[in-house]
């Protein structure tokens, strides 16, 4: 076999794949979802006026104040919304995922080349920006709402998606989706590097399988080269999708303007560090949870 080619047995089953997808997900999101909400405080904090200190010094800091102000329960803050919306994200991604590579196969057996698993991974990655959006929405403007200000506007998942509804319809649900798809356009190297670990852990083993071990570690390192690639696009979409309605008349366009104007290109890597800190746990979460699936739906067939 070539090294540019890896055997992707039992890995093209789009049904399957809906299934590990949607566990794979679930895993994601628990792991993850505390130093999430750390990183939309961070990204959409407002810029500080002339001789003000910004609200948040930085991680640290951003995490003892939302422990202090609002307890554990200001980390969970909309966590239902990417729950609720989990399985299908994560479930159309890894299927569109397998459905593609499946499409360049003639049989479970046939080698497939890494450009065609980066075009099945870049074709998901689309997919997946799509079904996203209200989730991301709904998510960001609850975790961005502060207990100290007030009143509180939104008050949970539906309540939310409700008053977007009223308030624009479903376009206001689904503001940001050209935002989530370039946010998700590095999958296909994503899913290439994930690919690429777990074929050369595989030709180390003595066993030929791959382990719970190499499946964190290509999973993690996976993670890590997606988020250091969209974290400029993740804080173009934050800032979108917890903006007032009527902010950014042109849409990314017009955050990017403002961005630049206002705080220059380092506010582009803004939440970068929790970022950073999530990837590597949470991908190797999904990765965990969807190759323990698929060895459970193949033990019962």
């Amino acid at each position: 076999m070539e090294e540019t080619e890896i055997a992707t047995e039992n890995k093209s089953n789009p049904f399957k794949s809906l299934i590990a997808g949607g566990v794979g997900g679930m895993c994601m999101v628990l792991v993850g979802y505390p130093l999430d909400t750390i990183k939309v405080r961070l990204q959409t904090m407002p810029t500080p006026l002339p001789g003000q200190s910004p609200r948040y010094k930085g991680v640290v800091d951003c995490t003892a104040r939302i422990f202090r102000q609002e307890g554990f329960r200001g980390f969970c803050k909309g966590i239902s919304a990417p729950l609720m919306a989990v399985t299908p994200i994560f479930a159309v991604d890894l299927a569109v995922y397998a459905a593609v590579k499946r499409f360049f196969q003639k049989d479970d057996r046939v080698a497939i080349t890494y450009p065609q698993i980066f075009i099945a991974g870049a074709v998901a990655g689309v997919c997946t920006g799509l079904v996203t959006v209200p989730s991301d929405r709904i998510k960001i403007l609850l975790q961005t709402q502060s207990v100290s200000k007030g009143p509180q506007l939104y008050h949970g998942t539906m309540d939310t998606a409700i008053k977007l509804y009223k308030q624009g319809g479903i376009r206001s649900l689904f503001k940001g989706t050209c935002a989530c798809i370039l946010k998700e356009s590095p999958t296909g190297i994503y899913y290439v590097t994930y690919e690429f670990l777990q074929e050369l852990a595989r030709k180390n083993s003595k066993t030929g399988q791959i382990s719970a071990t190499s499946t964190i570690l290509s999973g993690g390192t996976a993670g890590i080269v997606f988020w250091t690639l969209a974290v400029p696009f993740d804080v173009l979409k934050s800032r979108l999708q917890s903006a007032p309605e009527g902010t950014y008349k042109h849409g990314i366009r017009s955050v990017f303007r403002d961005l630049m104007a206002t705080e220059g290109p380092k506010a582009l890597f803004r939440g970068s560090v929790p970022i950073l800190l999530l990837a590597f746990p949470t991908v190797a979460a999904f990765f965990s949870g969807v190759e323990l699936t698929n060895a459970l739906l193949k033990s019962k067939t």
